[in-house]
């Protein structure tokens, strides 16, 4: 089947207009539902640390009754509790005082960011300065769906309970401390369910495109294509686990959802370097740059890769190197894309489109993760909406190179088996068809055809709508015997579609006989279908070209004009021919043009 280019425009436009539209909407959700949340505040029943620190593996509670052991920021500056905050110690601690809770229910659980640590160790410290602990290795934690977060209980807490202190032992992440919260109630997270429902849209977005993929690279073996589909189930991975949604599918553990999310995002960005220098049109990137981005797609799966496994004996700078590792991506891929916008790529447009929302929410995610600043677990949501809008972006490249790639094909194809076309008829009247004409027009024009007569029967709609379609079909049958009884050496008749014919010819009076055609057809249609009640006239337009012109115009410049007076021919009455005979290099002079009725 063709593609019609008018519909893929139009599909085009409507496909970036609803992702527009989505992208704001989504936009305005998550500026809504993402407020800050700073130290010494509550959300609900969620409580936030008021001090911290970070210590060798040899201090105990004991050591951390004091004040004086604590970092606590003023309330007044919240930010300073987030850039102090380091987790490249043996130990990292929390402080929660009693003013946060004095006037509501006393706290219960823990919960915080999940990311891999060794062991969380709680004290209730009382006024009287006696302790309560509790100690909970890794594989004791548990996850919930309320975001990417997991949960431990405390231990009791009386009324003389002053403050709760938390002991991290080998914390690999920042924000597993600054997103640190207490709650009285259990499942008690950041994210609502309505935060939820919104990931799991992110991830019908993605599953939707590697569909696509799946079914593009069934007719096009392209390494793009295949890339994109892996590239695509990396994001559905990351998204799963990163956010915290697994859990609503799978019984999986902290340990295994602090590996697999950052781990996934790893190999989705180094495949997405691999997948730019296959997608980009050839002469799009220069060797070097090409290199470059194959290395550092290559780089970018083993590097951050290998510290996305969070291995204890690399607790102290995994968290560090692992954002740190990601900037040669970063980098390059930005070059690449700007480079090859530079050199006038198609595909650059897409790409730069695509990744310029999941860039800028990359380096949001990275400044958060080195400790710059804090910010409450939804902002989360924003990457993965970049990745939805990445995904769903490429996909539409990918569409548009296919189609760009069909084009290049179906023109190789149509010069190889040109006899074949030369002998293509219409099914139904035996006449020529488009695709035949189209492929040996320039043939045509240099034989001498230069006059060009395109046909189209009135109201045949209305024939159609009262007697059928296989009326409708017998009355071009008899349409196409009536043009075509002159068939000879000086004129080829096409049927171009539905009730569109066109005439091609050559020689001397061509316009007075293929006017003499026209009118030959009422009454060759009253004649083969006699319950016809009324008569099925045909109006005409007709270009006449001079010899000189015969490589200067395409077949479609011709059906454009010619279709001009027909439509200008149709308007005055119908049942007419509306002439135009081109002059060659004139520019002051309008063309003349002649109407003739029947």
């Amino acid at each position: 089947m063709g593609v019609n280019p008018t519909r893929m425009r139009r599909k085009g436009k409507l496909a970036w207009l609803a992702m527009l539209v989505t992208i704001l909407s989504l936009g305005l959700v998550s500026g809504l539902t993402a407020g800050p949340v700073h130290a010494h505040e509550t959300n609900g029943s969620s409580i936030t640390a008021a001090c911290h620190a970070a210590s060798g593996a040899e201090r105990d509670f004991a050591a951390m009754t004091a004040r004086g052991a604590w970092i606590c920021p003023p309330p007044q500056n919240p930010a300073a509790f987030s850039q102090d905050v380091r987790a490249d110690q043996p130990a990292g601690w929390l402080r929660f005082e009693r003013s946060a809770w004095q006037n509501g229910a006393p706290p219960r659980y823990f919960f915080t960011r999940i990311s891999r640590f060794e062991a969380i160790s709680f004290a209730a410290l009382d006024s009287d300065g006696s302790l309560r602990t509790a100690r909970y290795l890794e594989d004791q934690a548990k996850p919930f769906a309320a975001g990417p977060v997991f949960e431990l209980p405390l231990p009791r807490i009386t009324a003389d309970t002053d403050a709760i202190l938390v002991r991290i032992e080998r914390p690999h992440s920042v924000p597993l401390m600054t997103e640190a919260r207490l709650s009285s109630e259990a499942g008690r997270g950041d994210w609502t369910q309505f935060d939820m429902v919104l990931l799991a849209l992110v991830v019908g977005m993605l599953i939707l495109p590697l569909l696509f993929d799946i079914s593009f690279s069934i007719v096009l073996r392209e390494k793009f294509v295949a890339l994109h589909a892996m590239m695509v189930t990396a994001m559905i991975t990351y998204v799963l686990f990163a956010g915290g949604l697994i859990v609503v599918v799978a019984d999986v553990s902290v340990h295994v959802i602090a590996v697999v999310g950052p781990l996934f995002w790893a190999v989705g960005c180094g495949l997405a370097g691999l997948f730019l220098t296959e997608f980009f049109e050839p002469g799009a990137q220069s060797r070097l740059m090409r290199r470059l981005t194959i290395g550092t797609g290559i780089w970018t799966i083993i590097m951050p890769g290998f510290f996305a496994l969070q291995l204890h004996a690399t607790q102290t700078f995994d968290d560090r190197f692992y954002f740190l590792t990601f900037l040669p991506a970063l980098f390059i891929m930005t070059f690449a894309i700007v480079e090859a916008l530079w050199r006038g790529s198609r595909a650059a447009r897409f790409l730069a489109v695509a990744w310029t929302p999941i860039i800028l929410a990359s380096i949001e995610r990275m400044l958060r993760g080195l400790g710059v600043y804090s910010a409450p677990s939804q902002f989360d949501q924003l990457l993965y909406i970049a990745v939805g809008i990445e995904v769903v972006v490429i996909s539409l490249a990918i569409a548009d190179r296919f189609l760009a790639i069909r084009r290049e094909r179906d023109a190789a194809l149509t010069e190889a088996r040109m006899m074949e076309q030369l002998s293509a008829h219409d099914p139904l009247t035996g006449l020529m068809n488009r695709r035949a004409v189209e492929a040996r027009f320039a043939d045509l024009r240099t034989q001498g055809f230069d006059t060009f007569a395109l046909i189209d029967l009135d109201h045949f709609k209305d024939i159609n709508d009262r007697f059928g379609h296989m009326v409708g079909d017998q009355a071009l049958i008899a349409c196409a015997k009536a043009i075509a009884a002159q068939d000879n050496r000086d004129m080829i008749a096409v049927r171009l579609g539905g009730e569109e014919f066109v005439l091609l010819l050559r020689g001397p009076d061509s316009t007075r006989r293929a006017e003499a055609m026209r009118q030959a057809i009422p009454r060759r249609i009253a004649s083969d279908i006699p319950d016809l009640d009324r008569l099925v006239t045909a109006s005409m337009g007709v270009l006449e070209l001079p010899r000189e012109a015969s490589t200067m115009m395409s077949f479609d410049d011709l059906y454009a004009r010619a279709d001009t007076l027909l439509y200008e021919a149709k308007a005055a009455g119908r049942n007419r021919m509306l002439y135009e005979r081109l002059l060659l290099f004139s520019t002051r002079s309008s063309p003349a043009r002649t109407a003739n009725a029947a």
